[in-house]
């Protein structure tokens, strides 16, 4: 049973997690991430090709000045082999001395004459002249016409006494040619010492991969720095994409809100207009429609009447019951009845209210009143209206339950916002309503629609120290206009 962990390394779930770990580094990260992966494959063989084909050129351009060099001492003393098998006696001491000579001594190590058939016909060594060996693909080579060179493990037999020798050797083959001709009539193999060659291949090598190394760190870096900028880049945008779709959202929502508070209001304001009609309707027939209806049947009756001091009290009640109607609908239309306030300033409107409930109630209303002449510009007849009835209403609130104890109208108009509010001190002190009675308000209702319906924020309820508060906050932003 393979062990818990390769299980989970090897499940599917465990590269999917992988990948979402991959996929959730930033750009710049993976960038490095993956790209590290190819720099450094695509070094190390850019490195290895380029360092492989110095140390095969350079062995071949060695191999070659090594063959030229000793074509020229071993080419003509090899001569007599274009007749036979063997070297005579003095090309042989001429061979033998060469090889004593201290500046070749220290290059060559070893030198063997190949005849073909695999024949030494001569060689450094003397226990190998006269011997016969298997032709190697080097040596077949160079019968061929080529110049071959390589480094020899020297694990031939013909190698037994190279071996003893412990330094890196070059083996070269080198066609002998007849001077006449041009053909090859021998072989020469020569073992060069390789460790000046193996230093220089070492440190070319090493400058190889230190300048591969350099311009793949430099490459990486640069592209680097141009994916991270772009991923910076990247990661702000999507910030501020991010940010934008939240305002969005958030936009969306208070559209979505705005339009349910607008549904709602437009419902209520509907059910509302059933109510003011129906309560107009009841305040008509109970009031002034009762009075006429009695006006008309004392007309009735005083058509029959003969006495003239009693057509007298019928006409003087008829009078009065009628006199009665028309108060009460003076009084219901000075309820419903708005006067022209669409050009009115704001100060205008609170000030005409409040003087308009004080001589209906004789009671005395405070105003505080701050507005802003360049802000008023921005005020709309819609909510100069809603600003009239939230006064009219609070006043009359404030007479009917409070008996207009402490009334009092206070409005500021800022450049961005108006604030309006009635308040009372709540303490009845049997208000005289009897003498003159004011119309019923538009309800509590009504107004909270009218200012939600502005994007207002509307406030109705007891204050801290007593009394009562009716207020509305109402923002005025560049969407109104006058």
């Amino acid at each position: 049973m393979a062990p818990v962990t390769e299980t989970f390394r090897d499940s599917p779930a465990f590269a999917a997690r992988i990948g979402w770990h991959f996929a959730a580094m930033s750009l710049a990260t993976r960038f490095a991430a993956a790209g590290s992966v190819v720099l450094l494959v695509g070094a190390a063989v850019i490195g290895v090709w380029v360092t492989d084909r110095i140390r095969t050129q350079v062995t071949e351009n060695t191999a070659q000045a090594s063959a030229l060099f000793m074509d020229s001492f071993i080419s003509p003393l090899a001569q007599e082999l274009a007749d036979g098998d063997a070297l005579s006696a003095g090309p042989t001491r001429a061979l033998e001395e060469m090889m004593d000579n201290p500046s070749l001594a220290g290059r060559v190590v070893a030198v063997k004459i190949w005849r073909k058939g695999g024949i030494v016909s001569w060689a450094s060594d003397p226990d190998l002249i006269g011997r016969r060996f298997e032709p190697t693909a080097s040596l077949k080579a160079a019968w061929a016409g080529q110049v071959v060179a390589e480094y020899d493990d020297l694990s031939e037999a013909e190698n037994e006494a190279d071996r003893a020798i412990g330094a890196p050797l070059l083996e070269i083959y080198s066609p002998l040619r007849e001077q006449w001709t041009g053909d090859v009539i021998a072989v020469a193999e020569f073992y060069e010492n390789a460790a000046p060659l193996e230093s220089a291949l070492a440190s070319v090598q090493r400058q190889s991969w230190l300048m591969v190394i350099a311009v793949t760190g430099a490459m990486a870096l640069s592209l680097f720095g141009i994916v991270a900028g772009g991923s910076r880049l990247i990661e702000r945008q999507r910030g501020d994409l991010t940010a934008r779709n939240r305002e969005l959202e958030r936009i969306a929502a208070q559209n979505r809100d705005l339009r349910q508070r607008i549904e709602r209001a437009s419902a209520r304001a509907a059910e509302l207009n059933e109510q003011y009609l129906r309560r107009i309707s009841a305040d008509l027939h109970d009031g002034p429609a009762q009075l006429v209806s009695l006006a008309a049947l004392r007309l009735d009756s005083l058509r029959r009447l003969d006495d003239p001091a009693r057509r007298e009290r019928e006409s003087a009640d008829i009078r009065s019951a009628l006199g009665d109607a028309m108060t009460e609908i003076r009084a219901i239309c000075s309820g419903l009845a708005l006067p022209d306030i669409d050009a009115m300033p704001l100060r205008d409107i609170a000030a005409r209210v409040a003087a308009t409930h004080e001589e209906r109630t004789r009671f005395a209303v405070r105003t505080e009143i701050e507005v802003d002449q360049q802000a008023e510009a921005r005020v709309s007849p819609a909510i100069r209206i809603c600003v009239f009835r939230l006064i009219q209403e609070g006043l009359t609130n404030a007479f009917r339950h409070a008996g207009g104890n402490g009334q009092a109208v206070r409005m500021a108009v800022t450049a961005h916002r108006l604030d309006v509010a009635v308040e009372d001190d709540g303490a009845d002190i049997g208000a005289q309503a009897g003498d003159r009675p004011i119309a019923g308000g538009l309800g509590l209702a009504g107004l909270r629609e009218r200012v939600e319906s502005l994007g207002g924020q509307f406030e109705a309820g007891p204050r801290k120290g007593g009394g009562f508060r009716l207020a509305m906050r109402l923002p005025l932003e560049s969407g109104e206009s006058k």
